[in-house]
C-alpha cells in the first residue's frame, strides 16, 4: 500500500518548471528504493523484497533516420567548390558510410587512413577498437578533400577559419566535435531535411540502410562498436516495415 502511494505521488509530481516527471524520472526513485531495501535487508532488518516491486515501464525510443533520397539531398546541398565544401562533402559521406560517432570522426588521423583498401581502425567507448569500412563513394570524396589540401598537418579534418597554426603537427587545427555538429544542422537546414538530424541521426541512418538491405544485426553491431546487442536490436523496431510488407506479400487474408 505504501509503495502504491509512493507511486502515485511520483506520478503527480511536478518539477521546478511544473511539469511531470518523465518515466525514465520515475524509474530513477524506484531504483533508488530498491537499493535502499537490499541495504536494509543485508544489515538483517525485515523489509520488503526488493525484487517485488516493478519498474513502470518507459515509452520505446523513437530514433530518427533520414532516407536514402534525403542523405542524397543533404550531401549534395554542400558547394564543394571550395576547400571546405570539400572537406564537409568528405565528412557527411563518411559518417553515413562508416555510422561513426562524432567523438570518434573529429579524432581520426589523416597517415591512419587506407583508402586503398577503403578501411581504418577506430578506439569507440570503453576503449574498444574496431575496423570501419569506406563506401567507393566516401572515398572518392575523401580523396578529392585530401588532395586538394595543400598542408602537412595530422588531423583528417581541420578548420578553415581563423589563424592557421603549425604547431604539434597542426593539433589546434583539428575540427571540434561542435563544430561538426553545426555544419550538419547547416546542411540539413540548406537542404530543407524535415528531420531535426544530427550527427548520431546519420550514425542511426547507416545501421537502418544496412538492416534495410538484408544485413545481420550481429554485424551491425560490430560495425557499430556497440557492446551489447541490446543496444542494437533497438533498430529493429525501425525495420518492422519490412514485416508488414512480407505480411501483405504472402498472408493469405491478403488475397
Amino acid at each position: 500500500q505504501i509503495i502504491r502511494k509512493y507511486r502515485v505521488f511520483l506520478a503527480n509530481r511536478v518539477d521546478s518548471k511544473n511539469m511531470t516527471l518523465k518515466r525514465v524520472t520515475q524509474n530513477y526513485y524506484i531504483i533508488a528504493l530498491r537499493s535502499f531495501l537490499r541495504f536494509l535487508i543485508k544489515n538483517d532488518y525485515q523489509t520488503l523484497e526488493p525484487s517485488k516491486i516493478d519498474l513502470p515501464k518507459t515509452e520505446s525510443r523513437s530514433l530518427k533516420f533520414l532516407e536514402k533520397d534525403q542523405v542524397d539531398r543533404l550531401v549534395t546541398s554542400i558547394d564543394t567548390s571550395k576547400i571546405d565544401g570539400k572537406r564537409d562533402r568528405a565528412i557527411l559521406e563518411l559518417l553515413f558510410s562508416t555510422g561513426l560517432r562524432v567523438s570518434e570522426l573529429v579524432s581520426l588521423n589523416r597517415d591512419k587512413i587506407n583508402l586503398e583498401r577503403k578501411e581504418f581502425g577506430v578506439i569507440g567507448k570503453g576503449g574498444k577498437s574496431r575496423i570501419v569500412f569506406i563506401s567507393e563513394r566516401a572515398s572518392q570524396y575523401l580523396k578529392t578533400y585530401l588532395s586538394a589540401r595543400e598542408d602537412q598537418y595530422k588531423p583528417l579534418f581541420i578548420r578553415y577559419s581563423g589563424k592557421p597554426d603549425a604547431q604539434n603537427n597542426g593539433e589546434k587545427m583539428r575540427l571540434t566535435a561542435r563544430s561538426v555538429e553545426r555544419l550538419v544542422k547547416k546542411y540539413v537546414k540548406k537542404a530543407r531535411i524535415p528531420v531535426d538530424a544530427t550527427v548520431h541521426t546519420l550514425r542511426h541512418s547507416f545501421a537502418t540502410d544496412l538492416l534495410t538491405n538484408g544485413a545481420d544485426i550481429r554485424s551491425v553491431q560490430e560495425m557499430l562498436g556497440h557492446k551489447n546487442i541490446s543496444t542494437t536490436q533497438i533498430y529493429t523496431h525501425i525495420t518492422n516495415r519490412q514485416l508488414r510488407e512480407v505480411h501483405e506479400a504472402f498472408h493469405s487474408g491478403n488475397k
